[in-house]
């Protein structure tokens, strides 16, 4: 019973500019791809559980999208889903890239925080060390810390490992008392078809160039388990332009099936089984502004209804 009562459970939000690390950490934290990545900005466009379960806590890490300044209806969805959990976590990690000086989107995160009318403990998480010399660290550490006095600090490599035990000893030891609020087994609140979505676009973004990855939405026609070990997967790639559609499918086909190659390949590793994947590519102008396109792929809130 003793042993029960000093379980620690609770909330995390892993909030940051866009292309920081957030989902890269997650992953690593939970030491299994939950989360699309990419080089890109504004891969994750949802908020995502990640659910951590030790033998002395479950902590539920809350992915969200990199908070910028929005230019349509799709933005302003990703910065809302960041902005909410901060009110809803047990403790924020605040992650920015120490290879870099704040900018005015890790201003505008800094100040949202302090606004916070009884705000968590803060975890000031400078990632991305290992491309940095001691110096330029030493010198980012301080240029952060002034924008958000009194924050816990961290230095990691959300890529390479390092710090990540010293920041979730600590994480854990923020977590108030109680029970889990998951199965242990659980790993996160999305489910497999929505997780292959992300990934049907992480590949899209690895493999595509100039502004057409941000333009493009995947919808998950079909998700078939044909037996426990392989499944079918059909899908929809929607771009805002005709002559987007022409670069995602390219010549002859080949860029449509580098994308389903790739996507196929990560499917396959996050659900252990084979994948039988189909993409198609439609056109769908201007969604990141049409509601009820958001509404459609999923990126809306209940009062936008």
């Amino acid at each position: 019973m003793s042993q029960e009562s000093s379980f620690r459970s609770g909330f995390v939000t892993l909030v940051g500019r866009p292309n920081v690390g957030k989902s890269t950490l997650l992953n690593a934290l939970l030491k299994q791809k939950v989360a699309a990545v990419s080089p890109r900005p504004q891969t994750t466009r949802r908020r995502q559980l990640g659910i951590l379960t030790l033998p002395q806590a479950q902590m539920v890490l809350m992915d969200t999208p990199g908070m910028h300044s929005p230019r349509h209806k799709l933005g302003e969805f990703m910065n809302a889903e960041a902005a909410d959990t901060l009110g809803d976590a047990d403790a924020i990690v605040w992650l920015v890239d120490a290879s870099q000086p704040p900018t005015p989107e890790d201003e505008a995160i800094a100040a949202r925080i302090t606004a916070l009318s009884q705000p968590p403990p803060v975890f000031l998480t400078l990632n991305k060390v290992d491309t940095c010399s001691a110096a330029d660290v030493e010198l980012r550490r301080g240029q952060f810390a002034a924008l958000l006095p009194g924050a816990n600090l961290f230095l990691i490599s959300a890529a390479r490992g390092q710090g990540q035990d010293a920041l979730l000893a600590a994480l854990v030891e923020t977590l108030p008392e109680g029970p889990p609020y998951y199965d242990p087994d659980q790993i996160t609140d999305l489910y497999e078809r929505d997780i292959a979505a992300d990934l049907v676009r992480e590949a899209a973004l690895v493999l595509l160039r100039e502004e057409v990855p941000h333009g493009i939405a995947v919808r998950i026609d079909e998700y078939t388990e044909r037996s426990e070990n392989n499944a079918y997967i059909a899908a929809t790639l929607f771009v805002e332009r005709d002559s987007h559609k022409g670069i995602v499918i390219g010549k002859g086909g080949d860029m449509l099936k580098q994308i389903g190659s790739l996507a196929r390949q990560k499917i396959e590793e996050m659900s252990d089984r084979k994948i039988f994947l189909e993409l198609r590519v439609k056109v769908d102008k201007n969604w990141r502004d049409n509601p009820d396109a958001l509404r459609g792929f999923g990126y809306s809130t209940e009062k936008d209804s």
